[in-house]
């Protein structure tokens, strides 16, 4: 016998440890601990303490180290955290968008379900366990009136029982004590239920009697859905075509067979109206409609998320995180705007909400509907290749027309000094009807700020950020400089701080600067910045909207946040301030993100009672997409930019990455990117077209200089295989950074 045989070596759990930075250790299975399966959660040693952590992978340990693992302390629930098919998204998503599979874990498994300080929260309920004599009741009063009141209070409550914070609080707690020994009270723990949209009354409305084309739509999605197909359902419905009333039509019906239905927005300004239209469309069901975004408090997104996990909510709705909800029984996926950039996220793990809904539908035996009035080019193609099917509603609910859209060209509007070049004559004249008519008006500029630099018209200096190269944005409200990108703040200074010429000057113009000048021209007008300054409070953007709609506000300035979704009968007026701000960006999207935003916004005008009307003010009125937007015809713009996309290459017929080398020190970012740059040529196919290393638009940004290079390929996964490998092979080093975005949405 080997008196050094210790056994079979114990299986063991690669766990991804909450707190760590992506950081997954492996940890035996102790003998007889049963269920510990991928995506459950546990307790693990870890350098003297307890830690808790995520099973991501059941592993076979090395025979020789597997005897010398630590085990598992304990498992914290029977069931799994995460879903089998999340887990596997999560490694399906890893490979593609090249990323850890732990990020994408940390995904699925928010921070406030993660981390160790978050809990249920409890109170204290007094429940009334006898009904005191008058007599008795009396003597109480003479002795104790508070102990009395509480009993009075109690008495008068349905069900006898009421929380602490009722009776008065931690002042009432003594008397409620004294009554729990004299047996006319329980004392017990309830659970509270942190919910974000406490205190809203939501009045139970009915469904919508449908037109044909809405009717048309929501049977074919009840037709799918019934039957468990998976092919995606692009919904293409103009503005105002009540595409909101077919998803809670369809979600009712999905409910009604005992299914759970998840509803993506692409913004976070976007989920109280959605919230509110589900709410009440379920208030004969609390708790079915749950809440999911960044905004939300770490309690309330502890609550809502097992409350969905628990099965208690089935219908989830959320911006792209929500994505990831533990949804049960999934049957129903809605992504609402599906064409917006912001399902797509901009840092690691940098997936796409909108693509992994749809495999995720699929994966989970669900119907997904894909939802927009300019659907993305990457969904059209997918319909001409019979990979998506279309359903159309080219008329609004309501019978009403599509606004008539008029495009200033400003380059031969007059000058007048008093609007600074911001307020067309046409458009001020329009403003000045709507205030008379008691009509209201929604003006975008995709700009927040007062200007955009500050620069001296003697030596050409511009203010520019510290740690970007960008320069600093003048904030009106503050008095200061501020960057967009990091942040960075500074004041303004008096002197040109180069050439030290008095003569320095604000230069463009942004919502603030836009909110002076209406305030100057319509003294008596009620008006409201919309921006990411003034939005920044919690609830902020929802008592905004709540007010406008309420028609306590005559004009909604603000930036692409109040371009889609809102729905406000009392809009006759829509103008653009300046539709040439998108187009001037390296971004071969451009065009399309134009022609969106512009069709968006202009759907917000005319959905009641009287026509609505657009005007688009624009330095290049020629723009096919300013064109195209000026006729509503998608059809038509998605024919043509197609045709240019095909021709020169661009998604959605090939795939487009972004390599990104990043240093403190320029020397180093760009010769790492040049050395991988070198690798990458001799290790991809002549298939693969790799651009030459450059800096990149905002070459500094977060203090760190920037080198990028583009990758186009017919296959998104060979170029996240081997560049993975070879920035490995690489071994850059700490100071500097190299990351890959597939199918990249920001080239800057």
């Amino acid at each position: 016998m080997d008196l050094f045989d210790q056994g079979p070596v114990p299986p063991a759990a690669r766990v991804l440890v909450d707190g760590l930075s992506d950081m997954a250790l492996d940890y035996a299975i102790p003998q007889g601990m049963q269920g510990v399966v991928r995506g459950c959660r546990v307790e693990v040693p870890l350098r003297g303490r307890v830690a808790t952590g995520t099973v991501i992978a059941l592993v076979e340990p090395d025979a020789e180290w597997g005897h010398r693992l630590r085990p598992l302390t304990r498992l914290l629930a029977e069931a799994p955290v995460v879903s089998p098919v999340l887990m596997d998204l999560a490694e399906w998503a890893a490979r593609y968008y090249a990323t850890p599979v732990e990020q994408m874990i940390r995904c699925i498994v928010p921070e406030p379900v993660r981390g160790e300080r978050h809990e249920a929260k409890t109170q204290k309920l007094i429940t009334l366990l006898r009904r005191p004599e008058d007599d008795e009741l009396n003597k109480l009063n003479a002795r104790a009136p508070r102990q009395a009141s509480i009993v009075r209070y109690l008495l008068a409550e349905p069900e006898g029982a009421a929380p602490l914070p009722q009776l008065g609080g931690s002042a009432a707690l003594a008397a409620c004590r004294s009554l729990e020994k004299q047996g006319v009270v329980s004392i017990s723990e309830q659970v509270v239920h942190r919910d974000p949209a406490a205190g809203e009354q939501y009045s139970l409305s009915s469904p919508l009697e449908l037109n044909e084309e809405q009717a048309a739509a929501l049977a074919r999605i009840i037709s799918a859905c019934d039957a468990g197909e998976t092919q995606p359902l692009l919904l293409q419905g103009v503005t105002g075509s009540g595409k909101t009333e077919v998803y809670l039509q369809a979600a009712a019906h999905v409910m009604a067979r005992g299914k759970g239905v998840l509803i993506l927005v692409p913004e976070i300004s976007l989920t109280p109206q959605t919230m509110a239209r589900f709410k009440s469309r379920f208030a004969d069901q609390p708790g079915a409609v749950a809440i999911l975004h960044s905004a939300m408090s770490d309690g309330e997104r502890f609550d809502e998320w097992h409350a969905i996990h628990r099965g208690q909510a089935r219908i989830a709705i959320g911006p792209r995180s929500a994505l990831f909800a533990p949804v049960q029984q999934l049957g129903l996926i809605i992504v609402d705007e599906e064409h917006d950039s912001s399902y797509k996220q901009e840092n690691s793990p940098r997936y796409h909400g909108r693509d992994l809904a749809v495999l995720r539908a699929r994966m989970e035996g669900a119907t997904v509907v894909l939802g927009s009035a300019t659907p993305s080019l990457e969904s059209l193609l997918n319909v001409r290749l019979g990979k998506y099917s279309l359903l159309r509603m080219d008329h609004r609910a309501d019978g009403q027309r599509l606004p008539l859209t008029r495009v200033l060209d400003m380059r031969t509007e007059p000058k007048d000094k008093r609007y600074l070049g911001i307020l067309s004559e046409r458009l001020r004249m329009a403003i000045e009807t709507r205030l008379r008519r008691q009509e209201q008006t929604i003006l975008l500029l995709n700009r927040r700020g007062f200007a955009r630099a500050l620069q001296c018209p003697d030596c050409g200096f511009v203010v520019s950020c510290a740690h970007c190269s960008l320069p600093l944005t003048y904030h009106l409200t503050e008095n200061r400089l501020i960057c967009h990108i990091c942040g960075y703040r500074s004041v303004v200074p008096q002197t040109c701080p180069d050439c030290h010429s008095r003569s320095i000057l604000l230069e463009g113009y942004g919502t603030q600067k836009v909110e002076a000048v209406l305030r100057r021209c319509f003294p008596e007008a009620r008006i409201q910045r919309v921006d990411a300054d003034v939005t920044a409070r919690k609830n902020a953007l929802r008592e905004i909207l709540e007010r406008f709609r309420a028609r306590q506000t005559d004009i909604l300035l603000g930036t692409q946040m109040i371009s889609k979704g809102l729905d406000f009968p009392g809009v006759t007026l829509v103008g653009v301030l300046n539709a040439d701000l998108g187009l001037c960006i390296p971004d071969p999207r451009a065009a399309e993100r134009t022609f969106q935003l512009l069709t968006q916004v202009a759907g917000r005008a005319g959905r009641g009672d009287v026509d609505g009307e657009v005007i688009i003010q624009t330095y290049t009125p020629q723009s096919a997409a300013i064109q195209y937007a000026r006729r509503h015809d998608t059809d038509g713009f998605a024919e043509n930019e197609l045709g240019l996309r095909e021709q020169f290459g661009f998604p959605p017929y090939t795939h487009l990455s972004v390599l990104t080398a990043r240093s403190p020190q320029e020397d180093l970012a760009a010769f790492a990117l040049q050395t991988l740059h070198r690798h990458l040529r001799a290790a991809l196919p002549p298939s693969v077209e790799l651009s030459e290393p450059l800096p990149a638009p905002i070459a500094k940004a977060y203090g760190q200089y920037r080198y990028q290079c583009t990758i186009k390929s017919p296959q998104a996964r060979l170029v996240a295989d081997t560049v993975s490998r070879e920035i490995a092979r690489l071994n850059p080093g700490e100071d500097i950074i190299i990351s890959l975005d597939i199918d990249a949405y920001s080239f800057m």
